[in-house]
């Protein structure tokens, strides 16, 4: 039996479920998740390995059409992931808000010239049931085959579901010599990087209005050694001056809030407790500043506009 190994790129509108969906197929908390929109900046990987082969399911960005700042980032991170996978997924919710952005996801994967499927998520929408035929049918009518679930339901048929996920993407995969990574890991991204994203998560979820989309998490300090217990500070910076109290909260509810929540996440991604600082700063729509971009990694390759 031949090894088979390869990128995997989940495609999608903003909030399409695509980051639930990657980490229900690597079975462990890869990309974080929020009921927002654009709660993915950086693609995310999630590492699937068997005797069969390995996946490496690529989270991207949801698509956006930009060419400066971090919408400029988010659409060149999704433009990457399309011409650097092996394979692509068109996720595409029953929720789109319309009818044309699902065909634009299918469209634009279809368009590739790829091994593709189609996968429908939030088929638990009752209201919203009548969509998944509808769909369906755009995606088979494009010669791919098409997958429905909802990873939020506990039902036990999910493992089945799962199986033929995997199996069905594995046979599209080119053969390899070796896994593409280390078959003990379900991610490359450090504890450092995703303990950033699961603070930024616990942003997302407790702050509403537009504050969320216009945030980012820096990691101030990451001492694993120096004391009794890791000592992990962040800093939270928000792009408008009046955003900083409301991120600090009536005092100081809001920010205990989040710190609460990150530093139980935390402390189960590494295994142990940890003692967290969050910081909260202001820096002046940071997300038009090239220099405040590159220092968080949102860097856009001016090459490609």
């Amino acid at each position: 039996m031949s090894y088979k190994a390869g990128f995997v790129g989940l495609i999608g509108q903003p909030n399409a479920g695509k980051s639930t969906l990657m980490n229900f197929l690597v079975n462990e908390k890869v990309a974080i998740v929020s009921a927002k929109p654009q709660t993915t900046r950086r693609r995310s990987l999630g590492i699937l390995s068997t005797k069969e082969g390995q996946v490496v399911f690529v989270d991207a960005p949801g698509l956006v059409q930009a060419h400066k700042g971090l919408n400029g980032f988010l659409a060149q991170e999704a433009e990457d992931v399309i011409g650097s996978s092996d394979v692509l997924w068109a996720v595409v919710s029953v929720d789109e808000a319309q009818a044309e952005d699902a065909e634009k996801v299918i469209e634009l994967v279809a368009k590739q010239g790829k091994p593709w499927m189609g996968i429908i998520t939030k088929v638990d929408l009752k209201e919203k049931s009548h969509r998944v035929m509808i769909i369906k049918d755009m995606i088979e009518k494009k010669g791919a085959k098409c997958f429905s679930l909802s990873v939020k339901s506990d039902d036990k048929e999910l493992d089945e579901e799962r199986k033929i996920l995997i199996d069905e993407v594995m046979a599209l995969l080119p053969e390899s010599k070796a896994p593409l990574y280390d078959s003990e890991l379900f991610t490359p991204d450090t504890v450092r990087y995703l303990s950033a994203e699961i603070v930024r998560e616990k942003c997302f979820e407790f702050l509403h209005q537009e504050i969320p989309y216009s945030l980012a998490v820096r990691v101030m300090k990451f001492d694993e050694e120096g004391h009794n217990i890791p000592h992990l500070s962040f800093e939270i910076i928000v792009s408008k001056e009046n955003h900083k109290s409301i991120v600090i909260g009536q005092k100081g509810q809001m920010i205990k809030q989040i710190g609460m929540e990150a530093r139980r996440e935390i402390e189960k991604l590494m295994g142990e407790k940890i003692f967290l600082e969050l910081h909260v700063s202001y820096k002046e729509n940071w997300f038009e500043q090239k220099s405040t971009m590159k220092e968080l990694g949102y860097v856009v390759d001016d090459r490609k506009k």
